[in-house]
């Protein structure tokens, strides 16, 4: 096919969607390379170290469309500093120099400046869609900057974001002009809103599809809302609070009975139950439901709601819906494809009623299950095994038992024979998270069976390097891997260093590697970034090269050590 015209090859490799297959069909021959480069649109980076804005600009001059990721994973769970790096900034002014046509940017867990966005709406004539998810560093005023400046957004998505919420004005920074907006998303905003710049915007707006608002936006401001958009698709709710039978009340649920295409619904962030009735008219075409933020939906209400979802495809609820609640979900929502099951107090100390029972529950009456996130206080080898039998299609399974060390509640062993059934049954599984009592044994199942495995994260686990061993050895397609709380120390971590050449990134926390298998490592593979985050006041030379390391992460790169690490990162 060598000999196609470069307009042909160029047509041909539009229907290619994944960036891996992209990248394969690239490394053909010359011409396939050139072709693929002036005609790739959208490009994923995975860690915003790992290349320059600059080495990308030159290796595919055409992007509109950019993803990119910063922190580790871990920075979820507080455990980087919020100084680490991964600022955007220099992203925007390299590409506003060389992508005028930029039209989209997804940021993940980066560090993300007003100044930033200033320059992000003032270059880009064409942009259209900003996601921002678990960043930090803005506040309102760098989104006024993106609602007043870019004339033809469609989508504003902000999830888990840390915002510094100024003035609560920012709508009314859109101009009157703006009636392009697609998907709006201020959830993660704790400040007070400008209710008629709301609703004016959403009114002249006719393909908005997705609206999420924050807990500020108040039961009768939604009704108006949902009276002059009855096109959503996906709502997130504010704070759903008032009197029933109230004129509000009663206008709410008459809009609701006129809003047939939401299949979608979230927020909650307050709620009286006995107001809950009024969403039950759109209860029967949704496909996804999010609860996580709702400890107010309980008991009865709570299976009220999901009795009148039976198309459901997509659950996230708090533990607080129990055993008893996951049952109903099995025999009520047969087409469930993920769940995930969040602990009410994660921090809290209190005890979680959901246990092995729910899980069982609903591998038997949801089969095409293939994504879950389970939050439990108990587990045992024979419910995971019912589990791997009844659900084969998981692609993620992510299991936490909040004793992390807990073994089989009945028969007191480690829970390697569980695991073990759902890497072996699960072919399929790309992402996989353990808790629990775990030895040696169930990471040898994982080096034999999980052959489609991409990320693993682990703590608490393990009984030698070993462990780590049979993970580097039989994982071929692993890119991450997350350890943390684990017995594994310079032997598994030097014996195999060149598969980390193949992987995205190593995060090793709490283990047993030490200061020297640290240099050794970065000596042998000078490819890789080998990072100490070293939070203590401590110099790197007054450490003896014995000293385990608390905090390490690895990850290749093209461009060599970050110029911006601050004191407490030591590039080895």
């Amino acid at each position: 096919m060598t000999y196609f015209p470069e307009g042909v090859l160029e047509h041909i490799f539009d229907f290619l969607s994944s960036n891996q297959d992209r990248n394969a069909v690239s490394l053909v021959c010359k011409l396939w390379f050139r072709v693929e480069r002036w005609s790739r649109q959208r490009v994923f980076i995975g860690n915003c170290y790992a290349i320059s804005p600059e080495r990308l600009i030159v290796r595919f001059p055409r992007v509109r469309a950019l993803s990119l990721k910063g922190k580790p994973h871990f920075a979820d769970f507080n455990m980087i500093p919020h100084d680490w790096g991964a600022s955007v900034y220099p992203w925007i002014e390299a590409m506003a120099k060389s992508y005028p046509w930029l039209e989209e940017l997804r940021l993940k867990r980066m560090l993300v400046s007003d100044e930033s966005l200033d320059l992000l709406s003032h270059s880009f004539p064409n942009f259209r869609a900003l996601i921002l998810v678990s960043c930090e560093g803005f506040t309102t005023d760098g989104l006024a900057s993106i609602a007043a400046n870019c004339r033809v957004l469609r989508e504003l998505d902000l999830q888990e974001n840390e915002v510094d919420d100024r003035k609560g004005q920012w709508l009314s920074c859109f101009p009157d002009s703006c009636t392009t907006l697609v998907s709006l998303n201020f959830a993660c905003l704790k400040g007070e809103v400008n209710f008629g710049a709301l609703e004016r915007l959403v009114a002249r707006c006719p393909n908005l599809r997705s609206l999420r608002l924050n807990r500020a936006v108040p039961l009768e401001i939604l009704y108006r809302i949902v009276t002059v958009a009855p096109q959503l698709v996906d709502l997130g709710t504010g704070s759903f609070i008032h009197e029933p039978r109230s004129e509000s009340y009663d206008k709410l649920t008459n809009a609701f009975s006129n809003c047939k295409s939401v299949k979608s619904l979230s927020g909650f962030w307050e709620v009286a139950p006995q107001c809950l009735p009024a969403v039950y008219p759109i209860c029967s075409n949704l496909t996804s439901m999010n609860l996580s933020y709702a400890p107010a939906i309980q008991g009865a209400e709570l299976i009220k709601l999901i009795r009148h979802s039976r198309k459901l495809q997509r659950l996230w609820v708090l533990d607080c819906i129990e055993d008893k609640g996951l049952s109903i979900v099995a025999s009520t929502c047969k087409d469930l494809q993920e769940l995930r099951v969040f602990p009410s107090d994660p921090f809290g100390g209190g005890v979680t009623e959901v246990t092995e029972e729910g899980l069982v529950a609903i591998s038997k009456g949801c089969p095409k299950l293939h994504s879950l996130l389970y939050f439990c206080h108990q587990m045992t080898n024979s419910a995971l095994i019912t589990v791997a039998k009844n659900c084969p299609h998981f692609t993620r399974f992510r299991l936490c038992i909040l004793d992390p060390k807990k073994p089989d509640h009945v028969t007191l062993q480690p829970l390697d024979e569980g695991f073990g059934a759902i890497v072996q049954s699960c072919k399929g599984l790309r992402r996989l998270s353990l808790s629990g009592l775990l030895t040696d044994q169930v990471f040898l199942y994982i080096g034999m069976y999980a052959e489609h495995l991409e990320m693993l994260s682990i703590a608490f686990a393990g009984d030698s390097d070993k462990g780590m061993l049979y993970v580097l050895n039989g994982c071929k397609k692993l890119r991450k891997l997350e350890i943390r709380d684990s017995p594994f120390g310079d032997v598994a971590l030097l014996t195999d260093v060149g598969k980390y050449e193949t992987m995205r990134s190593l995060w090793m926390s709490s283990c047993d590697v030490t200061l020297r298998g640290c240099k050794t490592l970065a000596e042998k593979m000078p490819r890789l970034n080998v990072e100490i985050i070293n939070e203590m006041d401590l110099m790197e030379e007054n450490l003896g090269d014995s000293q385990k390391v608390e905090k390490m992460y690895v990850y290749r790169t093209l461009v060599g050590p970050r110029s911006d690490a601050p004191e407490f990162v030591w590039k080895l």
